[in-house]
């Protein structure tokens, strides 16, 4: 048994109708690149009320209400529209409002290893409280590791909102169809102004799956021990 919400495909369809009519006509002079489309579905979802069903009744009977879907139709409109004009006039940083994301290379089809998000937190060692600035960078052999899109940084970038906690979700990486199952080391490096560098490594054994993974999951998480910087010259004590 799988539970939906009916809002999630309604949001998803509007949206993606007003933002192709945006492409052909021109009217509103909103922007209609990736990821304004993500963070407008977004921002409506964050204001209406889910819809939940787990049968196909379910979904007879929200078909039933027309003139509760006509009232509901209008006001996802105005919702679209209100989140949109935010969203096309006051750009996220690190966006350029491109039209394609810079790691559209999910469009590959055929065997892939498909990663794990990795997540993890890191603390200050004197106080043991969760960093709230500096930079936790995932690396292959010394180089960043691509992410499946601009929405997942690479380095991590700390706050205290977010309470030490970094998560990364590397790009799946195309293989031949006789590909074999392989084991991936990546390097953790935690920085921060005032605390010794620390790097953590870690080893996934990752089995090649028939085709590029492109929905984020929970249920496909490696968590990371927790990570202690110290001042420089100070032993970890364990």
């Amino acid at each position: 048994m799988e539970i939906r919400n009916l809002m999630e495909d309604a949001v998803k369809s509007l949206v993606g109708e007003l933002f192709a009519i945006e492409d052909r006509d021109k009217r509103l002079g909103f922007c209609t690149c990736d990821q304004c489309r993500l963070d407008v579905y977004c921002y409506v979802l964050n204001r209406v009320k889910p819809e939940y069903i787990v049968s196909s009744r379910g979904l007879a009977y929200s078909e039933k209400e027309g003139l509760d879907k006509v009232q509901r139709r209008a006001d996802l409109i105005s919702l679209v529209r209100e989140g949109w004009g935010r969203v096309s006039h006051a750009p996220r940083p690190g966006s350029g409002h491109a039209a394609d994301r810079k790691a559209g290379e999910l469009s590959q089809e055929g065997p892939a290893w498909n990663f794990p998000t990795i997540m993890g937190r890191a603390f200050d060692g004197r106080t043991f409280a969760p960093l709230g600035e500096g930079s936790v960078t995932l690396l292959e052999q010394g180089a960043p590791v691509p992410m499946v899109d601009q929405n997942w940084q690479n380095p991590f970038i700390l706050a205290n909102a977010t309470a030490g906690t970094f998560i990364f979700w590397p790009l799946p990486i195309a293989c031949e169809k006789a590909c074999q199952d392989r084991t991936w080391t990546f390097e953790i490096r935690v920085q921060t102004k005032d605390l010794e560098p620390l790097s953590h490594f870690i080893e996934l054994e990752i089995g090649a799956e028939d085709s590029v993974r492109r929905d984020f999951s929970l249920q496909r998480v490696h968590k990371v021990q927790d990570l202690y910087l110290f001042p420089a010259g100070q032993e970890e004590d364990q």
